[in-house]
């Protein structure tokens, strides 16, 4: 399904900060109830390793002690970048509308993992006809256009889902990503910038010029570390959605799977802000961008799956999901030793 860009909101920057100072937590009791019952099924403790913990994530995210996965939604946000005019991808600007045809009628490969998992897919344009500006010659997007994107992203955390997957879509997004990980955390190109679409050799090198000509215009701003004017400055449109919903999705308890390096990137915008703010996040894979093994580490997620994956487009969550589903059938299907009659480990 296809989502417009709404009218202009008055969104501000104000109003997200707003939100960060009032995250919600876990339900605890869900948790303790989740940790009482793994005690007793029939298994040794802690043999299902990481499940047991996902399955206890989910319920404290959730709120309820028997946690699933039944109505999971991908979202997939689509931008514009004035830095591709820079020459800094292998694919001409023009594809990031392309693909979104393409995900309307079915034909990339998120289409298929989200039919293959029986998942909500979501298509949300931004403003695709108007790219954001070339970021290495004055801001990427105004404080209004940046805030009004966050708000947009929100949309995608609706009530009644359980999990919600997000990814991204839009040509010179590493160029993005590598720049606003630069500019949030420290280092130069030459330190977050990788492939990409493919880019190598003297394009990989005209693409890491750019990302430190960008944190030299911008090296003030930098200086005053305020992470939702950087993402204005050096970001884009659906890495702004994807913060939103990511603030959207822990307001409504709804746990989160974050995909590559962008959106891993745009969540950790947050991050920045506020260390708890990923706490109902959880990173699906780990890219095979070189960048994303240094923000997995700066922000301390460990990912699900590590495949050499690199599309985007929500990929790599979607093909988690199976493993949440998973944990969830475990903990809730399983037979306590009580029930099923098996002597427990002897004290």
């Amino acid at each position: 399904m296809n989502a417009q860009t709404p009218d202009k909101s008055r969104a501000t920057f104000e109003e997200m900060r707003r939100i960060l100072r009032e995250l919600p937590g876990p339900d605890q009791e869900a948790v303790t109830a989740v940790v009482h019952r793994e005690s007793q099924l029939t298994k040794p403790a802690g043999a299902l390793g990481r499940l047991e913990q996902i399955a206890e994530w989910l319920a404290g995210w959730q709120g309820r002690a028997r946690p699933q996965v039944e109505r999971p939604r991908i979202a997939v946000f689509a931008g514009t970048h004035g830095v591709a005019a820079r020459g800094v991808s292998a694919y001409p600007p023009e594809v990031t509308q392309q693909m979104v045809q393409n995900f309307l009628s079915g034909g990339a490969a998120i289409n298929q993992l989200a039919q293959a998992i029986d998942a909500d897919l979501r298509i949300y344009e931004l403003d695709l006809a108007h790219p954001t500006a070339d970021f290495t010659r004055g801001p990427a997007m105004s404080e209004a256009r940046a805030a009004n994107a966050m708000a947009y992203g929100m949309m995608a955390a609706e009530p009644g889902i359980d999990l919600l997957c997000l990814g991204e879509m839009g040509i010179a997004n590493t160029t993005t990503a590598a720049t606003l990980c630069a500019a949030l955390f420290g280092g130069r190109g030459i330190d977050w910038a990788g492939p990409g679409t493919g880019v190598q050799g003297e394009a990989l090198q005209r693409k890491i010029a750019v990302i430190d000509e960008a944190l030299v215009r911008h090296k003030d701003l930098i200086g005053t570390h305020d992470p939702l004017d950087l993402l204005a400055a050096v970001g884009g449109e659906e890495f702004a959605a994807i913060a939103g919903a990511v603030l959207a999705a822990r307001m409504g308890r709804i746990p989160v799977l974050l995909d590559g390096f962008a959106c891993t990137t745009a969540a950790a915008v947050l991050w920045a802000i506020d260390r708890r703010a990923l706490a109902h996040c959880l990173v699906a894979h780990r890219s095979a961008e070189p960048g994303h093994t240094r923000l997995l580490e700066t922000i301390g997620q460990r990912p699900l799956l590590d495949f050499g994956m690199r599309l985007g487009e929500a990929s790599a969550a979607a093909l988690a999901v199976p493993l949440l589903k998973a944990a969830a059938a475990c903990h809730n299907g399983m037979a306590t030793f009580a029930e099923a009659g098996v002597s427990s480990k002897s004290s």
